[in-house]
């Protein structure tokens, strides 16, 4: 089993900035993939980014240039730093690793 538990969300002013963490711990030997998902009211969930613990990253159409995902192996922890946000960028992020794990998710919320 692997655990997941995110921090950093919260309310922002478009054009502001967050991050978002998220831990893994239990079972996490078998990991080579974490990533970011979001879900906004109405619609699907749908991937942001991802990141193999090699450094291979995917993102998004919508985020590139904007938001950078990056992990730090030791600590077994995935980071989404978001920049320029806009109020498309609303939603409820998760954090998901290999095997089907989730997140509790953490809002985001980008309004003036």
């Amino acid at each position: 089993q692997v655990q997941l538990v995110e921090s950093g969300g919260g309310l922002v002013q478009p054009g502001g900035s967050l991050r978002l963490s998220c831990a893994a711990s239990g079972t996490i030997f078998r990991l080579n993939t974490m990533g970011w998902y979001r879900q906004a009211p109405g619609k699907e969930r749908e991937l942001v980014a991802d990141i193999t613990f090699g450094g291979r990253t995917n993102y998004a159409d919508s985020v590139k240039g904007r938001f950078t995902i990056s992990i730090h192996n030791a600590r077994n922890t995935v980071y989404l730093q978001m920049s320029s946000l806009e109020p498309g960028d609303t939603a409820v992020y998760y954090c998901h690793a290999q095997g089907g794990y989730w997140g509790q998710g953490t809002q985001v919320t980008v309004s003036s």
